[in-house]
């Protein structure tokens, strides 16, 4: 470049390589950007997140005006750097040689990795900013840049890929919600984050999943005695109870007993008064999903349901205090829950009510259980043996070593297990 001072052509050099590093730089912080805060601080009014969303939006456009901006300096460093090389050394090849490893260490550590890695440490608030200077250039470069995507697009599509947009990529699977609240630390209390995990199960689950088996629901029988029905009322745990007609799967209705208990001790109710004071039962299919359940005992305002399989046979009951211990964790004012708060013992044994439901030993115990299947211990281990087994007899369940130390009517009443190696 004769005329040009060496001075001045290492100024346009250094230029270009500020303005190679002002690419890269925008390239690194617009993908790494978070584009969830992003659109966060967007909706308080930040003019710089709209226009890092908006570019966002259009990828293939920013990508593309970023890239040939990129590619021209670096080229245009590269033959500078070349005719700089010339006029000191002459077109010696040694030091054309030099000058082009010269130039590429330079494009390395300033125009490249140290531009990105600041990018990626400061991702959003660098989109923010840059996103001002990009915009003039994506108008300014527009023609070129269409041009050359028209190109970009025929070769995706003769290798049949289709380029996802920009909201598409954004968007978080159940997954990856999980994933974000698992890791979000000291930003959300422990108890927040269970409540948040266990939301992300709600759809997931059936109410089979989490009701009183029929063998277990507290119900009275109409055909019973009235001294009968009076005692089994006050003693009861439950505010609403099943009323059946002679045979448990008659179901007949359901009680508030609380509103019965003065009248019931003062001898003032009988037969007939329970039975005009019955609401009608309220059966629930077994695979309805708990979260449509809450909002089915929210439209019919109820708050007890009798679950029913196919055959409209019942299979056990849910309330709606069950769907909200989902959400929250069990009431330690219940009377009448099976197995409370488990934990091993320092032999890393735990004794066991058969009864338990299976994930309620996978959440305290941190087991696997299968879920596929039966939803009780006992249930389970009947299954795997096919049998009814006697006292003392050892077993391996789902990974975990366990003892049968007691059986009652036909069923595995108490176990021992014994924690899985290796945890």
């Amino acid at each position: 470049m004769e005329g040009i001072p060496l001075p001045a052509q290492f100024a346009a050099l250094a230029v270009l390589l500020a303005c190679s590093a002002f690419f890269s730089m925008t390239e690194t912080a617009m993908m790494a950007s978070n584009r969830h805060r992003l659109r966060h601080l967007a909706n308080q009014g930040d003019r710089g997140a709209k226009l890092a969303l908006e570019l966002l939006g259009r990828t293939d456009k920013m990508l593309g005006v970023i890239l040939l901006g990129n590619n021209l300096v670096n080229a245009a460093a590269a033959t500078l750097v070349s005719v700089i090389t010339i006029e000191l050394f002459g077109e010696e090849k040694w030091a054309l040689s030099v000058g082009t490893l010269l130039v590429t260490f330079a494009i390395l550590v300033f125009s490249e990795i140290t531009p990105k890695i600041l990018a990626a440490a400061h991702a959003d608030r660098l989109a923010r900013v840059l996103a001002y200077l990009i915009w003039p250039l994506l108008r300014g470069a527009y023609p070129i840049v269409w041009f050359v995507n028209l190109f970009v697009n025929a070769l995706l599509w003769l290798l049949r890929l289709k380029p996802k947009g920009g909201d598409e990529n954004s968007r978080l699977s159940v997954d990856e919600l999980r994933s974000l609240v698992l890791e979000s630390g000291n930003f959300i209390p422990q108890q927040h984050r269970s409540i948040l995990l266990n939301l992300f199960e709600l759809e997931r689950l059936a109410v089979a999943d989490i009701m009183t088996p029929r063998g277990e629901i507290e119900s009275i029988d109409i055909a019973a005695p009235i001294e009968q029905i009076k005692a089994q009322l006050a003693t009861s745990f439950h505010t609403r109870v099943a009323v059946f007609e002679n045979d448990p799967g008659n179901v007949i209705g359901v009680l508030h007993q609380r509103r019965l208990l003065a009248e019931a001790f003062a001898g003032e109710i009988d037969h007939a008064a329970l039975r005009e004071r019955m609401s009608e039962p309220y059966f629930i299919p077994a695979a309805t999903p708990i979260y449509t359940q809450l909002q089915f005992f929210r439209e019919n305002r109820q708050r007890m349901g009798l679950v029913v399989d196919e055959y409209g046979e019942i299979e056990g009951l849910v309330t709606l205090e069950d769907i909200i211990e989902e959400l929250i964790g069990k009431f330690t004012s219940r009377q009448s829950d099976v197995g409370g708060s488990l934990s091993w013992n320092d032999d890393g044994e735990v004794l066991v009510d058969g009864a338990a439901g299976l994930r309620d030993l996978n959440r305290m115990l941190d087991l696997e259980f299968p879920l596929d299947g039966p939803r009780t211990l006992n249930g389970l281990i009947v299954e795997h043996l096919q049998d009814i087994p006697e006292v003392g007899v050892g077993v391996r369940v789902g990974g975990v070593p366990m003892e049968i130390v007691q059986t009652q009517d036909r069923k595995v009443k108490m176990v021992r297990l014994h924690r899985p190696p290796g945890e």
